[in-house]
């Protein structure tokens, strides 16, 4: 029984740890990654229904299927968590079973006797010298002047170069494992949250006690156009004042351009414009929240209002752009009106109005991802490894046969095989020279 366990044991980590699985792994975790950037993540349930039940992804997977199978937060899914794990395992395995025996042969000096055992190494040629000891010792001189190390024994020397090359597979693999831990805490254990802030409006981040940590406050905000009025560059000025402080630092964010404090990170990420200062008539002057409008076009905001002291005569006025103009168009969908902001009152039905400023808000996207530096430290360990992966490592060994005047040589490259063959003949060519 125990002897059953055993095999099934085996054959289940030589299964794991098989490479074809590991690529297999890749390709479906790259794949799914693809679908994650399709479809929206983090949505409310009835955004996923009113979106895929008429449209279903694929043609396929309609809103109701698309939440039981958790595409609505891939990341965090437990399946693609699992998926990430079985890939974290393998690189283990892997490493366990492959690297970390192929570091431990390249570390120890294998000692060969016999120039026959030469014979059956990648590549073997024997030299005929006048003295095969001082052969040997310019030999071995050569190769330590390549930068190789030496080991010489009575007849025989050993040499190797680019040991460090072994050490690469391991630190990609544990680069790679170290990352996939960071993206693992980061989805378990990250918090996200979108807000849209109007200039002078505050935004207080609490702790799970309800306690103030961090006030946000937006003190200006800007689009920046180019010539044509088209829309370049969105920009935020932030203020950040922590608990138990009595200053606040500011710092100015934008597309591609994110604050990150104390592990968390604050993005440009959208704008909206959220009302209207208006004054209708004689009336003192009023902000108005503004709502949007899909039906209407994209990025439309827009609000009913009358024009009528009883509440009658309601026009609707709506907005695309914070420099106007506000369209008013009346109960039978004809345009009565264009206004532009801070210009004067219009008359429409009777009753004049004025629109002073259209006020746009900030869109904010702040996360809070434990997992950063992880990924940051296995991204840069991986960056290493696959450089150090690139440097050959190479074995050399040479046994003298003095009653035959005879060196014989052999080596192994794991990489590079054509540069060590033609290397290895001029080294001997060399070594002639220098008997000679």
């Amino acid at each position: 029984m125990i002897q059953l366990i055993t095999t099934l044991l085996g054959r289940l980590i030589r299964f794991v740890a098989d490479l074809r699985v590991a690529i297999i792994l890749l390709l479906l975790i790259a794949s799914v990654s693809a679908v994650g950037t399709t479809i929206p993540q983090g949505e409310t349930v009835d955004n996923y229904h009113e979106i895929y039940d008429a449209r279903p992804f694929l043609g396929l997977v309609d809103g109701s299927w698309l939440l039981r199978l958790q595409l609505d937060h891939i990341y965090s899914s437990s399946w693609f968590l699992l998926l990430l794990g079985w890939l974290g395992l393998a690189l283990i395995l892997c490493s366990w079973r492959r690297q970390w025996p192929a570091l431990q042969i390249a570390l120890r000096w294998i000692d060969y006797q016999d120039g026959q055992q030469l014979g059956k190494l990648s590549f073997a040629e024997t030299v005929t010298v006048l003295d095969t000891s001082n052969g040997l010792k310019c030999l071995a001189q050569r190769l330590r002047q390549h930068g190789w190390q030496v080991r010489e024994q009575p007849g025989r020397l050993a040499a190797r170069s680019g040991v460090l090359g072994r050490v690469g597979p391991l630190l990609v693999h544990t680069g790679l494992v170290v990352l996939l831990l960071g993206a693992v805490w980061g989805a378990l254990a990250g918090n996200r949250l979108e807000r849209f802030l109007a200039p002078g409006r505050s935004l207080d981040l609490l702790d799970r006690d309800g306690s103030s940590q961090l006030t946000i406050t937006l003190n200006q905000f800007r689009i920046d156009r180019d010539p044509t009025g088209r829309t370049e560059q969105f920009r935020s000025t932030l203020s950040l004042q922590s608990v138990g402080q009595t200053t606040s630092f500011e710092h100015e964010i934008s597309v591609n351009h994110p604050l990150r404090h104390r592990g968390m990170t604050i993005y440009q990420a959208d704008w909206s414009l959220v009302a209207l200062t208006l004054q209708l008539g004689s009336s003192p002057v009023l902000q108005l929240p503004l709502s949007s409008y899909p039906q209407l076009g994209e990025q439309i905001w827009g609000l009913v209002i009358p024009t009528k002291p009883n509440g009658s005569n309601p026009v609707l006025l709506t907005v695309a752009s914070d420099k106007g103009p506000v369209m008013v168009f009346g109960s039978d969908g004809q345009r009565l009106a264009i206004l532009r902001p801070g210009t004067s009152a219009v008359e429409i039905n009777g009753t004049s109005l004025r629109v002073l400023e259209v006020l746009p808000a900030s869109g904010l996207l702040l996360k809070r991802d434990p997992g950063v530096p992880l990924v940051y430290t296995g991204f840069g360990v991986t960056l290493i490894g696959g450089g150090l992966s690139l440097i050959a490592t190479r074995q050399l060994w040479a046994v003298s046969e003095a009653h035959a005047h005879s060196l014989h040589v052999g080596g192994l490259c794991n990489r590079n095989l054509p540069a060590f063959a033609r290397e290895l003949p001029v080294l001997l060519a060399s070594l002639n020279h220098q008997q000679g």
